[in-house]
């Protein structure tokens, strides 16, 4: 009864910790609508191009190669030695990679795409059905972050709650399409596992015990956005999302269909990461970051629109603490990192969103 108590005390605490997300949610108005239907001219709210400007995009004229890791070559016996060497390489110097062969059920991961298109293409008074609400998290409308928050993203989006089942909020979940809901209940499932799989060649990677990282994540909060980018006829004067780092454990993200727009920056420069047919891309998050001990690194990252098409995705967020705590896993060395209650965590990282800061460099430990 006291472990319950304890349990449900902690669990609402994390709820009003998540729920307080002092990212701004605001209402996709007709006007909004409009201006993404006809975008020949700009709205100052949208417009930002300065921020598109901002660093050195990576030209076509330079040859490099964003980290591929096949689940396949994991797997297998005689390559996943190799390979988990790979993906650690992945992690620690990039903080992103794309994932092939990941084993997810195809049919899975079409009906997760077709509901996502369906949704975003219903008309606008039918998606603000599940309108986000003055200070909440979850459902439809903009939601952007950081010091210029008084600008919007050149997107709509859908945030819900989907891991542990009781936690969910139904009535942001949509019920047109009819498929939306179901498909999603699947898809997360198959996240999860796909999380499991992946952490135990990190934990191989990293030489801490599987169960150590494993259970860091295991029953923790899982979250999806899917997000639309209309195409925009003015591409350097808006942003699709604002750059920043994931505040959370590791991201998965599933490209609904081919247009690119995600950007990666390394050592100053931003990094296009055009999507491959069939894969996920994962990257880390600030809290692996702090779990690992700072050798897996969360990675900044932005979207810009595209001039003719529209971009949509589907992004699962798995969260972690270690006995509702954000510190480094045993045997990585001298932690690098104070710990800190994972509430606190969640309240610092928010803040640090609102005033364009990175709240997990607080945390570092100086080293004389």
């Amino acid at each position: 009864m006291v472990y319950a108590a304890a349990k449900k005390a902690t669990d609402d605490a994390e709820a009003a910790a998540a729920l307080a997300w002092p990212t701004v949610g605001a209402e996709i108005t007709d006007a909004a609508a409009a201006t993404f239907a006809d975008s020949t001219v700009i709205p100052d709210r949208y417009a930002r191009p300065d921020e598109v400007r901002d660093g050195v995009v990576v030209g076509d004229d330079e040859s490099y190669e964003l980290p591929l890791v096949d689940m396949a070559r994991l797997l297998d016996s005689e390559s996943s030695e190799a390979e988990t060497a790979k993906l650690g390489s992945a992690c620690r110097d990039w903080g992103f990679f794309q994932l092939t062969n990941h084993g997810v059920d195809e049919s899975v991961v079409q009906d997760m795409k077709d509901s996502t298109m369906q949704f975003f293409r219903l008309p606008l008074d039918k998606k603000k059905a599940v309108a986000t609400r003055a200070g909440g998290l979850e459902g439809f409308g903009h939601h952007f972050a950081g010091a210029s928050c008084a600008k919007l993203d050149w997107a709509e989006s859908l945030i819900l709650l989907t891991q542990q089942k009781e936690q969910r909020s139904m009535e942001f979940w949509p019920a047109d399409p009819a498929t939306l809901r179901p498909s999603l209940d699947r898809y997360s499932l198959e996240m999860s596992r796909l999380t499991s799989r992946l952490l135990g060649f990190m934990a191989s990677d990293l030489g801490v015990e599987r169960e150590a990282l494993a259970g860091a994540f295991r029953g923790k909060r899982q979250s999806v956005a899917l997000h639309h980018y209309p195409p925009c006829r003015h591409p350097d004067k808006v942003l699709g999302i604002t750059p920043h780092h994931d505040g959370l454990g590791l991201t998965l993200l599933l490209h609904v269909n081919d247009t690119p727009g995600l950007q990666v920056r390394r050592g100053g420069r931003w990094f296009p990461l055009d999507p491959l047919p069939g894969a996920l891309v994962v990257n880390v998050g600030d809290i692996l970051q702090v779990l690992t001990n700072g050798r897996y690194r969360s990675a900044e990252h932005r979207v810009l629109a595209d001039a003719e098409r529209g971009r949509a995705t589907v992004v699962v967020f798995q969260d972690t603490c270690v006995a509702g705590t954000v510190r480094p896993l045993p045997g990585l060395g001298e932690a690098r990192y104070r710990a800190i209650e994972y509430v606190e965590y969640l309240k610092g990282n928010y803040r640090g969103l609102a005033e364009g800061t990175r709240f997990v460099d607080s945390l570092e430990i100086s080293v004389a």
